[in-house]
């Protein structure tokens, strides 16, 4: 099933989709410096993190992302693994569910991008993309490519929402940008409740 979602459309019904993908790119960059110290900053990299927040309700129970790559224990939720500076081709840092084995108790599952570890940004990284997948029958068509504003000072991004109505999951696209305490998980997960 062929879907195209923008955060103008609000939320889209995921019928016929059984397996969803939510990836984060991003480039490494020198920043201002040129030369040498430009170099070593694009070989060093950026660290930004993909993560995703299952919820019961409006309590967050279960985290994905960072060093918790399965946080169900049965594979529904699955984070790719933390890649730490933006180097990799394609998708740095992916999550992947498998709805029908996703507990009947979680409603929705956020998805958030944020330069998390202290000393990193968005500043410091280039060509930063948030793509949504459909990975229906082991293969993945794109659904939705997001592209975060350069404009201002935030360092973590709300990209998009699954959640249940009734039997069924719908995907809304959220783009939200804000600004959360680095290495503060608490701070991360509070992001993604407003």
């Amino acid at each position: 099933m062929a879907i195209t979602l923008t955060k103008e459309d609000g939320a889209a019904d995921l019928n016929g989709i059984t397996h969803l993908i939510v990836g984060v790119a991003w480039d490494p960059s020198a920043g201002s410096s040129g030369g040498i110290l430009g170099m070593a900053r694009r070989k060093k990299g950026v660290d930004l993190d993909l993560v995703a927040v299952l919820m019961q309700g409006s309590e967050p129970v279960r985290f994905a992302g960072l060093d918790s790559l399965d946080p169900l224990g049965n594979g529904s939720v699955r984070h790719s693994g933390d890649e730490q500076t933006g180097a990799a081709e394609g998708d740095d840092e992916t999550v992947q569910v498998t709805f029908a084995d996703v507990p009947a108790t979680i409603t929705s599952i956020v998805f958030i991008a944020a330069a998390f570890k202290r000393g990193s940004s968005f500043d410091k990284a280039n060509n930063v993309s948030f793509k949504v997948y459909d990975a229906t029958g082991g293969t993945s068509e794109q659904v939705a490519d997001i592209w975060p504003s350069l404009l201002g000072k935030d360092n973590a991004n709300a990209i998009c929402r699954a959640f249940r109505n009734g039997p069924a999951w719908q995907l809304e696209v959220l783009n939200r940008p804000g600004k959360i305490k680095q290495g503060d998980r608490q701070a991360l997960i509070k992001f993604a409740m407003q």
